[in-house]
């Protein structure tokens, strides 16, 4: 197997610069990450070795940003592609007038000092994440009004020494190890209508809690979760998770209703595709009618997966959820292979007792049919269809199988009987 050469994530500018930058390719691979002022449009791999022109170059640019685009236009009630031709023909001025006028909408300078959200980070041994995290939370344009971090059974009292440093941050301690035994500390932890979450291993964006905050304009709103953009691929581990089980779910506006949850609960509703627990927020009373996150649902038993489960509640009590893109935050993936392994190990395992825990909930879900059933056949094809290569993505066969079967029998072991 070839070694494994990284990935330099470039980030792209498009309002600031009438020129894409020059990327060598001879002994790494380019992850760019392309933007309009602080909205991001699209993404592109350029692996490593490889040529490729300035003309071919544009027109991947065109690729990665047109739906993005397409997207917004297609808010103004506008069918445009004359832009196709700015791009290759190196217009820019057309462009960037252009661009101006169609992203007028979400220009940030009526954005207020600071919003009623409460923001809760769950941490566990990882003080210097923690400082970065919180040092980040407090630079941004529009701050919450308030942080809450809950120390999830430490070990010792350097993250406690971290909050001290930070005025106006609260600490709270849970004693018992797992993250829904913390998620729930910090909702009863905190006071704003508005709680959001993000990871010690996640960097904020500037306007990110103003994004959070304006999601929930919407009454039907009961949770949103946001964009994640891989802090780095280093690594073939970070490779791995990025290429194949990213957090990012796009660059275009999502709602899940009524409608998604109806017409794919016959299937199994594939809550794990609205986001990741690293970018998620809530509204306060949605609890009330749903209950805080199952516990069961933990590394150290189930694995994890509290939130997708937490999301599946949600919509079934009829709340919608969106997907909002311009609230970004980036996210440090694990470097090595061994921990990467274990992640994907307990993730599987969450996802099928969450899956299992869903199907109890709602009897004519399909997740046993569908989804659980549907596992040897799904991994006998992909074997098949990476014979005899077998590439990175097979990295991680083991710990899958291994996750599913252990998530099984942890779920005949453990179930509760429905209240």
């Amino acid at each position: 197997m070839k070694k494994f050469l990284p990935y330099t994530i470039h980030h792209v500018y498009l309002d600031k610069s009438n020129t894409l930058p020059e990327i060598s390719l001879a002994d790494k691979g380019a992850y760019l990450v392309f933007w309009w002022q602080e909205i991001a449009l699209g993404d592109l791999y350029l692996q490593p070795g490889r040529n490729i022109s300035k003309s071919e170059l544009y027109q991947q640019l065109i690729s990665a940003i047109k739906p993005a685009i397409n997207f917004y236009t297609g808010l103004k009630g506008i069918e445009h592609t004359e832009w196709y031709d700015w791009i290759t023909n190196r217009d820019f001025e057309s462009w960037h007038s252009w661009m101006d006028l169609l992203l007028a909408a979400y220009e940030n300078d009526n954005i207020p000092a600071s919003v009623p959200v409460s923001v809760v980070i769950c941490t566990r041994n990882r003080a210097a994440h923690l400082k970065q995290c919180l040092t980040a939370l407090k630079k941004l344009r529009c701050t919450p009004q308030e942080i809450v971090v809950v120390d999830n059974a430490p070990e010792d009292d350097e993250t406690e020494k971290v909050v001290q440093g930070f005025a106006d941050v609260k600490y709270v301690k849970e004693p018992r190890p797992g993250l829904d035994f913390a998620r729930n500390t910090g909702i009863l932890n905190s006071t704003q209508e508005v709680v959001a979450f993000t990871d010690d291993d996640v960097r904020v964006q500037p306007n990110w809690v103003y994004h959070v905050f304006e999601t929930f304009r919407d009454k039907k709103v009961g949770a949103m979760t946001g964009l994640i953009i891989a802090l780095a691929i280093d690594t073939e581990a970070q490779f791995i998770f990025e290429k194949y089980w990213s957090f990012n779910r796009g660059y275009m506006d999502k709602t899940y209703d009524d409608h998604f949850f109806n017409s794919t609960l016959p299937t199994g509703p594939p809550v794990w595709e609205i986001g990741a627990g690293a970018n998620m927020a809530f509204r306060r009373s949605a609890f009330e009618v749903t209950g805080f996150f199952d516990e069961l649902l933990d590394v150290g038993a189930a694995g994890c997966n509290g939130d997708s489960e937490m999301w599946f509640r949600i919509l079934h009590k009829g709340f919608n959820i969106k997907y909002n893109p311009r609230a970004i935050t980036s996210h440090e993936h694990r470097k090595d292979i061994t921990g990467l392994k274990k992640q994907i190990f307990y993730y599987m395992r969450g996802f099928t007792v969450a899956a299992l825990i869903q199907q109890a909930l709602v009897p004519e879900a399909g997740y046993k049919k569908y989804k659980l059933r549907k596992f040897p056949l799904y991994y006998r094809q992909l074997i098949l269809k990476d014979f005899p290569k077998f590439s990175l993505r097979l990295k991680t066969l083991h710990a899958e199988v291994s996750g599913i079967m252990s998530g099984l029998k942890f779920y005949r072991e453990n179930k509760k009987p429905l209240t």
